[in-house]
């Protein structure tokens, strides 16, 4: 969803930029000007962690951004007719929660956040187009005292490259540009106004923008400030980032000049400021000699305070980055829970056939799974929305009872819990209840309850013990698995299913049967079926529905898990009509 990406874009971004302002100011002293320009290089990284895939990002989940606010009953029920003798496991009882809707904000700001990239865009080709244009108006430079001036600076500075330099009268302040030919070119008649130490100063400043490949960083910078135009944090770090360049460069002069040069070398930037008005900027695409008042006062000040650079300096320098970019790296987690909304299951499973069901699943978006115990082969209607997590809602309810079986909270014997008072629309609820009856009309407030008693710690440790999906349980133990942070896919729920059938993770085996006999559901021609329904409900629309189990036969088990999803209709118990169809149709039911 679009508002969760814009959340953790704005909160990566804007933290990034805090913290590398905030390192410029506290350790001033301790970063060299090449060093203090390359912090910002650590903020492309922080910038582009909200749009790597959260499968590449994917840690421990130890957050959940979730907007629930309370749960109220969802009295609705299927439409769906039942045949005699069909058990009352058929019909849907679940609990809405009520969630604020994003959906309109989502869409608003998708249109402005793309509305913006659209002018900024338009803003971009049209420096692209003045950029061009100042190419067509270069005049070569025929003075070969400058021309040999030129290629003296180049040897000083180690570049062989060819470069194009020239003079334009569209331009009143030096500037280089350009990505696969590179430009510098200089203001019409400027040789009749500065001295030959003047223009070397300026050749070579310009020549250190070349060589530190600053005119590939003006077009990324570009395309950053596109998509993050909605922070004015960024526009402010990229205005600082382009004086911490300028000073880089003036450094890099002064590294080249004799002490008594370094006055000179100010009073040339300081010319170009006293016979130009300020040159406009051509949207970051150039690097130029000029620029705002206040910036051509911090670079004076920082020319005047210059002193040579010390390799103790420039090992705390690199310390200071090395820091830096461990704390912009560590957002990582909070990126990978923050953007998990619509995490997957990778299946590893070279036994896999894909099937075209869609006929059972008519308007529904939805997947089945099918596993043969026998065959260890599974069967799946829709690659994708299998591995897809979604709150599993009612079907946890199988792991609930277990976990509190194998704590004592119930036991076989004694698995009575009171009701808590509350009135429901449900009869069947609104009474004390055993383990078999909760789980066959889907008492909530009972496995809640035995949530509460099981406690927060224990429930997580089982969980992880089990692989239970995501294994998040950040949404409180009130509603947890009520569409919240809780997440499984179809393919995890029969793995988890078939490992609780043969108990491989090694639960005591009494509760592991009580559990069986909890939600055994009907029996027909040997075959046993057994398996709970969920259905998702959010603000009173049923948005999804689950049916999972298994069907015993004398020559094999088959293990299922059917999710179907809609904006409005979908119910646990459309999920068994589903899945019975299907079995019914393979002959195993």
């Amino acid at each position: 969803m679009y508002f969760t990406h814009f959340v953790i874009s704005f909160i990566v971004s804007s933290f990034t930029v805090v913290v590398i302002t905030l390192i410029r100011k506290v350790f001033k002293r301790q970063l060299t000007a090449k060093w203090r320009y390359y912090l910002w290089f650590l903020m492309f990284l922080g910038l582009t962690l909200p749009f790597i895939p959260t499968n590449i990002l994917q840690v421990e989940n130890y957050f959940n951004v979730d907007v629930n606010q309370s749960t109220q009953i969802n009295s609705s029920s299927t439409s769906m007719k039942q045949t005699p003798g069909e058990e009352n496991w058929m019909q849907d009882f679940s609990v809405s929660v009520n969630r604020l809707d994003l959906t309109v904000l989502n869409e608003i700001l998708a249109n402005i956040w793309i509305l913006g990239i659209l002018i900024l865009s338009v803003l971009a080709i049209n420096a692209c187009l003045k950029l061009k244009k100042i190419k067509s108006s270069i005049i070569n430079i025929e003075n070969n005292d400058i021309i040999a001036l030129f290629e003296q600076c180049k040897q000083q500075l180690n570049i062989s490259n060819h470069l194009i330099i020239g003079v334009s009268p569209l331009i009143k302040t030096p500037m280089t540009f350009g990505l696969f030919k590179t430009y510098i070119v200089l203001p019409i008649r400027f040789e009749e106004w500065l001295s030959k130490e003047e223009i070397e100063y300026i050749l070579l400043h310009e020549l250190n923008h070349y060589k530190y490949k600053d005119m590939v960083w003006n077009y990324i910078v570009v395309i950053y400030q596109i998509v993050y135009w909605f922070n004015p944090l960024v526009w402010f770090a990229f205005k600082e980032m382009r004086l911490d360049r300028e000073i880089a460069c003036d450094t890099a002069v002064l590294n080249t000049l004799d002490r008594q040069n370094y006055v000179d070398y100010g009073n040339t930037i300081i010319t170009f400021v006293d016979k130009n008005a300020q040159a406009k900027e051509h949207f970051s695409l150039t690097n130029q000699l000029n620029g705002s008042k206040r910036q051509i006062k911090t670079r004076i000040e920082s020319i005047a305070s210059y002193t040579m650079e010390t390799r103790k300096l420039k090992l705390k320098s690199l310390a200071i980055f090395l820091l830096v970019g461990v704390v912009i790296t560590s957002q990582i987690p909070i990126i990978s829970v923050m953007g998990a909304e619509d995490n997957y299951h990778h299946l590893n499973n070279e036994q896999t056939v894909y099937e075209d069901l869609s006929k059972h699943f008519a308007d529904y978006e939805g997947s089945f799974v099918l596993y043969s115990m026998k065959d260890d082969t599974y069967r799946i209607y829709n690659e994708e929305k299998s591995t897809l997590r979604v709150s599993p809602n009612s079907t946890y309810k199988i792991y609930s009872a277990l976990f509190g079986l194998e704590t004592n909270v119930i036991s076989n014997n004694h698995s009575i819990l009171k009701w808590n008072g509350v009135e429901y629309p449900y009869d069947s609820w609104n009474k004390d209840q055993n383990l078999s009856t909760a789980m066959k009309n889907s008492v909530t407030w009972y496995f809640q309850q035995l949530d509460q008693s099981v406690q927060k710690d224990t429930i997580q440790a089982y969980l992880n013990e089990i692989g239970y999906g995501n294994n998040n349980l950040s949404g409180g133990l009130s509603q947890y698995w009520l569409e919240s942070s809780l997440k499984i896919s179809p393919i995890e729920q029969v793995q988890v299913l078939k490992g609780f059938y043969t108990n491989q993770y090694g639960f005591k085996d009494k509760n592991i049967q009580t559990v069986k006999n909890a939600i055994k559901l009907e029996e027909k021609d040997g075959a046993m079926l057994s398996g709970k329904t969920g259905t998702g409900s959010v603000n009173g629309k049923n948005i999804s529905g689950w049916f999972i189990g298994y069907v015993e036969t004398e020559k094999d088990t088959f293990f299922f898990a059917t999710n179907i999803q809609s904006e409005e209709k979908a119910y646990g118990s459309k999920a068994a009509e589903i899945t019975l169809a299907i079995l019914r149709e393979k002959g195993m039911y």
